[in-house]
């Protein structure tokens, strides 16, 4: 298997190497370049946000692949605030899609932290309001019922549910 493509984009000299990863990580995402994402992280990455709860390692990869084939282009990603040290990091990044179960539009701006090992990302936390999230993607049953346990478990649920589908159509492939 040959490495991911990198992609093109300006590097400012003045930040450290780990900001670099981060810019390059969202560049890869708002391109729509999964494999430039996935070669930001540590082989043992673990990624946890409100939509699909704790992922580690492959779960993680097929996680973004699959939320930008499912996009199928209409999927608008903007990043800044990105900083960085030696051991981690945080960004602002906003998605703009439209959910593809409800066909709604849906506006996510969401906070970033990262965790580095080996020169990558080994930890990589993703923090939204679910249920302002919740109430763009299902309409009244998010804005009624979004901010509840239960619909969060049937939300994190069905994100899973997903992925293991994809995942199984993948491995047919």
């Amino acid at each position: 298997m040959k490495p991911p493509k990198k992609l093109p984009y300006f590097i400012n000299k003045n930040m450290n190497p780990h900001q670099q990863l981060i810019e390059e990580f969202y560049a890869g995402f708002a391109s729509a370049h999964a494999d430039t994402m996935v070669s930001c992280y540590h082989k043992d990455i673990r990624f946890q946000d409100p939509a699909f709860g704790i992922l580690r390692g492959n779960d993680v990869s097929d996680m973004w692949h699959m939320l930008i084939e499912k996009s199928k282009g209409d999927l608008k990603i903007e990043f800044s605030d990105v900083n960085a040290n030696d051991h981690s990091g945080t960004a602002r990044w906003t998605a703009t899609y439209v959910f593809s179960k409800t066909n709604r539009k849906v506006t996510n701006e969401i906070q970033a932290s990262f965790e580095f090992k080996d020169g990558l990302i080994i930890k990589h936390t993703d923090d939204f309001d679910i249920w302002k999230w919740s109430q763009q993607a299902l309409g009244l049953s998010g804005f009624l019922l979004g901010w509840t346990g239960f619909l969060q478990n049937k939300i994190r649920k069905q994100a899973i549910q997903s992925l293991r589908m994809y995942q199984q159509k993948k491995a047919k492939v």
